[in-house]
């Protein structure tokens, strides 16, 4: 029994993940039909697209009664974010060069939206009011990334990164885990493409629901809370898409890319998969999650920063970073 639910556990991650990609590719093609701004479609349907699958899984929880997820599922990906994938692409590229605009602008807006979330769970539980004031701040880096960013040129040779053929939708400092067929001719709505809209909801709702429901089945099974689980295998399987981005793009030398896919997507998780579901009802922290997820948090947000500051990632750090990750997963398992 044990072994079928761990298999829906996997297949249904996959569904979720292939699924936010479905829903986004065509309302990007829907969008761009209609003739809305490429750069409009890119900081609304593109970017909060990618956080579909965590956002997705989260609202599932909630409705399951099983709060403690969101919470452990946003600092779980968080914590892999900085600490695997920054930790791989560091060691795969040897060494990461950073941009001064990341530590001008994007660093200051990580530190402050980790630092604000970190005041939000001190009492171990998210209220209404607290998720209002999460997706206020969304708003706020909203607001920024269409004003004060409009005219940022991103470079052609970014397709580089990823095979012949296709390239990849970015917001300045955040690289969207969007891939989109280059074509020459204008977008033209065809029926496949509301097909996969439809497939993309079907699966994002069936995908969240089996996530949700094969994590419970499975604390149940081998009697552990479901937040580890959640802290671990929600938040590595959802990181994939970041993972394979960054190291790409770390190994074609296009660090700007490697890393400002960490800062954007860490800020998307506590601002609006911690945000939304808030909404619907209390979440909860539970003690694994509050007293081992928060202080790695803490520890590799604060290194992450640090590490900018110099405005290089050695490989010795890459590789100190990635044992960091090995102890946090160590002293959940209860191994130290």
């Amino acid at each position: 029994m044990l072994i079928i639910w761990i298999l829906v556990f996997i297949l249904s991650l996959i569904l979720l993940v292939k699924s936010a990609d479905w829903f986004v590719e065509s309302s990007e093609k829907i969008g761009l039909a209609l003739k809305i701004s490429p750069f409009i479609i890119g900081v609304t349907i593109v970017s909060i697209g990618t956080s579909f699958p965590e956002l997705a899984s989260s609202v599932a929880a909630v409705l399951k009664g099983a709060s403690e997820i969101v919470t452990a599922n946003v600092i779980g990906s968080n914590i892999a974010n900085i600490l695997l994938v920054i930790g791989l692409s560091a060691v795969a590229a040897r060494s990461l060069l950073i941009k001064r605009s990341l530590i001008d602008l994007d660093a200051p807006l990580l530190a402050a939206t980790t630092g604000l979330f970190i005041f939000i769970v001190w009492d171990r539980k998210i209220v209404f009011g607290e998720g209002i004031l999460l997706l206020l701040a969304f708003a706020v880096y909203f607001l920024y990334t269409v004003f004060q960013r409009r005219e940022e040129v991103i470079s052609p040779e970014l397709v580089e990164i990823l095979p012949e053929g296709t390239k990849i939708k970015i917001l300045p400092s955040r690289v969207e885990r969007r891939r989109e067929k280059v074509k020459e001719k204008p977008a033209k709505l065809e029926i496949k493409t509301f097909l996969f809209l439809i497939l993309g909801i079907v699966g994002l709702v069936l995908g969240a629901n089996y996530t949700i429901e094969s994590v419970l089945k499975i604390s149940e099974l081998l009697k552990v809370p479901a937040g580890l689980i959640a802290i671990t295998g929600i938040a590595v399987g959802t990181s994939l898409p970041e993972l394979v981005v960054s190291v790409r793009a770390s190994i074609k030398k296009k660090y700007e890319i490697a890393l400002g896919n960490v800062f954007g997507s860490n800020v998307f998780n506590i601002l609006i998969v911690a945000g939304v579901p808030a909404l619907i009802k209390p979440l909860a922290v539970d003690y694994l999650t509050f007293s081992i997820g928060l202080p790695f948090l803490i520890l590799a947000t604060f290194l992450f920063v640090i590490s900018g500051i110099s405005r290089r990632i050695y490989i010795w750090e890459g590789a100190m970073y990635i044992l960091i990750y090995v102890l946090f997963i160590a002293k959940l398992l209860s191994l130290f």
